[in-house]
């Protein structure tokens, strides 16, 4: 960084002194809490907003909504960033979207904005938008008909089950048409059912033992990580994945970059897989990236992102003190 660049970023931190800007978040969580020090080292300001705390308080002689957390009204905040919305992927997560929503009309800056983050907490939603967009995805079924499910498992030969909500693939299991008669794949398929009623399958690909996590601020790429197998089928690392640096072709950054596109978050973290018949994206989400960052690009994913959202408030401020 030259010495013109760190005359802004050290202007920028002196002006930011006095913000107030809360994390969404799960105490104890290490990102969380990578999140409010970087905040806390700029700003001098802390506040860990965990969502199963806020009352939204709607009263007709009241002007506007009160968001209560422990006492204090989140409309005075100056921002919000969210890295954790619950423990674990749900459709209560939603809701607490819509509650985000209303701070965000209330006049506080959400990052990421909240109508963008709603489309990524249902998987089938990402889906949706992601074909809507052109984007190539692993041949994929969705379906509430068992028929469909076995058909669909058979015509792929293997096939991933995934629940609409989670995360880390967890409740994530693979299904084989070759590895059990068709009475037993019916009954693997009733079982995930009962749990799943929207049952979203996905062809299991023939992977190089990774796929990789390309990383975008605020739309612009950042870097790439690839998460390699410890021998399950999947790469998470909480199935004994583990974190390496990569350099992605130009082609998987663009692809990436498409896709990101489509959901307008300021930080963002797209899933992509190399196969046979070239990069296809898994999905694209809101909350992920910054261990892999950190462990496998020496990158403080944390401070960029705080970096980057006290850029976007003074140019708001800015923009408002040229229209007055």
């Amino acid at each position: 960084m030259n010495h013109q660049a760190n005359a802004q970023l050290s202007d920028s931190r002196v002006n930011s002194r006095g913000l107030r800007i809360g994390v969404v978040g799960i105490d104890g969580g290490w990102s969380t809490h990578q999140l409010l020090d970087a905040v806390e080292a700029r700003t001098g300001y802390r506040h860990l907003i965990e969502m199963q705390d806020v009352a939204l308080q709607l009263d007709a002689d009241r002007p506007r909504p009160r968001l209560d957390h422990n006492g204090f009204d989140l409309c005075e905040l100056d921002a919000v960033i969210v890295k954790k919305i619950a423990p674990a992927y749900s459709p209560d997560a939603l809701d607490r979207v819509e509650l985000l929503r209303m701070l965000e009309g209330a006049g506080v800056r959400v990052f990421s904005r909240p109508l963008a983050m709603r489309g990524l907490i249902d998987r089938l939603s990402c889906t949706v938008q992601l074909q809507l967009g052109q984007i190539p995805m692993p041949a994929t079924t969705i379906t509430e008909s068992v028929d469909e499910a076995v058909a669909a498992i058979t015509r792929y030969g293997a096939a991933v089950a995934k629940p609409l909500y989670t995360s880390k693939a967890r409740g994530m299991l693979v299904l084989r048409a070759e590895a059990a008669p068709q009475t037993n794949l019916r009954a693997q398929v009733q079982s995930f059912a009962r749990d799943n009623p929207v049952m979203y399958l996905q062809q299991l690909i023939d992977m190089p033992g990774r796929d990789l996590g390309v990383v975008f601020l605020g739309g612009e790429y950042l870097a790439t990580y690839a998460r390699v197998s410890g021998g399950s089928w999947t790469t998470s690392t909480s199935k004994g994945g583990k974190y390496q640096p990569h350099e992605p072709s130009e082609a998987i950054i663009d692809l990436a970059r498409r896709a990101q596109g489509l959901f307008d978050l300021d930080f963002t973290c797209v899933d992509v897989v190399e196969t046979p018949a070239g990069p296809m994206v898994f999905e694209v989400s809101a909350f992920g990236g910054f261990r892999g960052l950190l462990n496998a690009c020496d990158i403080d994913a944390a401070g960029r992102y705080v970096d980057y959202a006290l850029r976007c408030l003074q140019d708001n401020d800015h923009g408002s003190d040229g229209e007055a």
